[in-house]
């Protein structure tokens, strides 16, 4: 009878353990921990074009680049404009300087791409015309000056005389001051740069030789002869004067005589030292003429 009541007992006993021993193992059991994954920094595949001017647009070709990037040169956040999630572009600020700037894109959560070397060229000079665009060759002081009309010049400009750099005065980005060297007659050319491989369209300046006459008049007079002044313009040490169809003065000193002769005062005044054979007034024709052949405009005068 102790036997049959025993038995049940040590029973109950053997499986209370077991089953205490599996829930403590299950409380026990480590939690699977959910690594976060971050999304790959912004990668560009290709920059079009690799150098520009200020106010050039750039576009950007590549991978990872969010909603909002952001792009900077150098330290200058520029503002982006995304076309599709492999496309963006933005412009290069007009006032930055030209120079080799580090490029690189930021997203939104902070992510930097890789840095790349991005040139920045000067602006390049639009040279539109030139006033005037005409000198006389005897032109003196202010008359000498000229303006040179366009675009993008600055402190760095430098203007060039048929290849050889003169001094001129910035006055605003739109025009340049210089005086006109002196220089042969013909057409010389005109060319602004902002850097020695950035230049603008050459503008052609003409320096005009013609001598034109203004006025013929009688100046001082003596005993057997008088003075004959010619005033006007482009006047040369070599020009000589055609009187009715005979040549006086030149770079040979041609004369009719030993007495008549052509003296050089300036470009705009000529001295005819004219023997009349007669005090009788009577008319007679007048042209001056350069050594390159250029003639002025025939004038009728009425003199002994």
């Amino acid at each position: 009878m102790k036997f049959l009541i025993l038995l049940p007992t040590t029973l109950l006993f053997a499986i209370a353990p077991a089953d205490y021993s599996y829930s403590a193992e299950r409380l026990q059991r480590p939690k699977t921990q959910q690594k976060s994954v971050r999304a790959a920094s912004p990668a560009v595949l290709s920059i079009i074009p690799a150098q520009a001017e200020p106010g050039g647009v750039i576009t950007i070709f590549g991978t990872g680049f969010g909603e909002k990037p952001s792009a900077f040169l150098g330290t200058s956040e520029i503002i982006i404009r995304t076309l599709d999630s492999k496309k963006i572009e933005f412009t290069i600020p007009v006032q930055l300087e030209a120079g080799i700037y580090v490029l690189y894109l930021r997203r939104e959560d902070g992510a930097t791409g890789r840095p790349y070397n991005f040139t920045v060229l000067p602006l390049r000079p639009i040279l539109t015309g030139l006033t005037p665009d005409q000198l006389n060759s005897c032109a003196q002081g202010k008359e000498r000056e000229v303006i040179a009309n366009g675009q993008n010049f600055g402190e760095k400009s430098i203007l060039f005389f048929d290849g050889a750099a003169i001094k001129s005065r910035l006055i605003s980005p739109e025009t340049i001051a210089f005086t006109v060297p002196q220089v042969a007659g013909g057409l010389h050319q005109i060319v602004v740069k902002n850097s020695p491989d950035i230049s603008s369209i050459p503008q052609g300046l003409s320096i005009n030789t013609t001598p034109e006459i203004s006025q013929v008049s009688i100046g001082n007079t003596y005993v057997n002869y008088y003075e004959l002044n010619i005033n006007g313009k482009n006047f040369s040490q070599n020009s000589s004067i055609y009187v009715d169809g005979q040549r006086i003065g030149g770079k040979e000193n041609i004369q009719p005589s030993e007495r008549e002769k052509l003296i050089y005062i300036d470009c705009t005044r000529l001295i005819y030292q004219r023997y009349p054979y007669s005090p009788v007034n009577k008319d007679f024709r007048v042209q001056v003429v350069n050594q390159e052949g250029q003639g002025s405009q025939v004038i009728n005068v009425t003199a002994p």
